[in-house]
């Protein structure tokens, strides 16, 4: 014979042990400021005393708010996407809210991102953060008209309230440290052609050059990845008149050194490297990686506090975009330019 199974306690049952009323539970449940300290704590101090877990399922269900903000991205594993990412959830745990993550992924075909939009129509979602759609446009990644959303490194911006790195700023950076080191030629490996932020990062370093008066090195095309970095620095490795490369990001910059080193060019005093996002492995590359440092987390946290914003107004909120500054920090992978002869 089973055992009876037990009742979960009850806004009835709290109220009872705390003595007050089922409406002041509620609205210690809800956050509510009309209740003193005193009854707060002893409402709150029953609830644990009995288990209790207020139905936030069924709270939403009556007013509309799931607490829930959603995350669409694809390519987790990349980077800026894994930082941004954590830079969100944390921003949205501080204000008590979760984040369901929707999910492109790589398999899917073309209309992977149009498909993942449609999926949010069934997300108890109160509102959304869009990371890298890269190349979809309103027109093709149709969202629910009524959600508020901002974006953040997509073609969506301009048409949402987004939060960027300022990529400008950071490539000028990098370019003009090489130049000032006394490089004439400075090569670049950008990241796929696909890519928003890539694309940005080469027009910058094509414009520095230019507005130096300096002609344009060569251009690679990478992948984002140090495996990529590592098989174009084996070619890299052959041209005896390279002197500087500057890379679209950090991981691509620490497999052009492994190819260069392994091949008898040193670094900094044959070529110097450059990198870019600024991850934590760079301080402990050897040597040093010299890099442009994003901040991710504070695109996430900035992310959260837009869409937040938008999700609590009661009215039209203007569009805003918020560019967040990035850092040229110089460590051991840059260095004067020295004659290449007898390379």
């Amino acid at each position: 014979m089973s055992s009876p199974r037990l009742r979960s306690p009850s806004i009835g049952d709290v109220a009872r042990l705390a003595g007050v009323s089922a409406q002041t539970v509620s609205r210690v449940s809800n956050g509510a400021d009309r209740v003193s300290e005193a009854t707060r704590e002893r409402v709150l101090q029953a609830m644990r005393q009995l288990g209790y877990s207020p139905n936030h399922a069924a709270r939403a269900l009556r007013n509309g708010a799931f607490r829930t903000i959603g995350l669409l991205a694809h390519r987790f594993e990349r980077t800026g996407e894994a930082l941004t990412m954590k830079g969100v959830i944390d921003a949205a745990r501080a204000e008590e809210y979760g984040v369901t993550v929707v999910d492109v992924t790589a398999s899917e075909d073309d209309r992977g991102w149009e498909r993942a939009a449609a999926r949010l129509t069934s997300q108890a979602i109160d509102g959304l953060i869009v990371i890298r759609a890269e190349h979809e446009t309103p027109e093709l990644l149709a969202l629910p008209p009524a959600l508020p959303v901002v974006v953040s490194d997509s073609r969506l911006i301009g048409h949402y309230s987004s939060v960027v790195a300022d990529q400008v700023q950071g490539t000028t950076d990098a370019v003009r440290h090489l130049i000032d080191l006394g490089h004439r030629r400075i090569d670049h490996i950008g990241g796929p052609a696909d890519s928003e932020p890539a694309d940005v990062r080469l027009a910058s370093w094509r414009r520095v050059l230019q507005d130096a008066g300096l002609p344009e090195g060569r251009l690679w095309r990478g992948d984002w990845s140090a495996r990529s970095g590592y098989e174009l620095g084996q070619l890299i490795a052959e041209d005896p008149d390279a002197t500087a490369v500057f890379c679209a990001n950090d991981e691509t910059a620490i497999g052009l050194i492994r190819a260069l080193l392994e091949r008898g060019v040193r670094v900094p005093q044959d070529v110097s490297v450059v990198g870019f996002d600024g991850i934590s492995l760079a301080e402990f590359t050897y040597p040093p990686l010299t890099t442009v440092k994003q901040d991710f987390h504070m695109v996430g946290n900035e992310l959260v506090r837009m869409v937040l914003e938008r999700m609590r107004s009661t009215g039209p909120v203007a569009r805003e975009r918020v560019l967040v500054p990035t850092e040229l920090i110089v460590r051991g992978t840059t260095a004067p330019v020295r004659s290449v002869a007898g390379r």
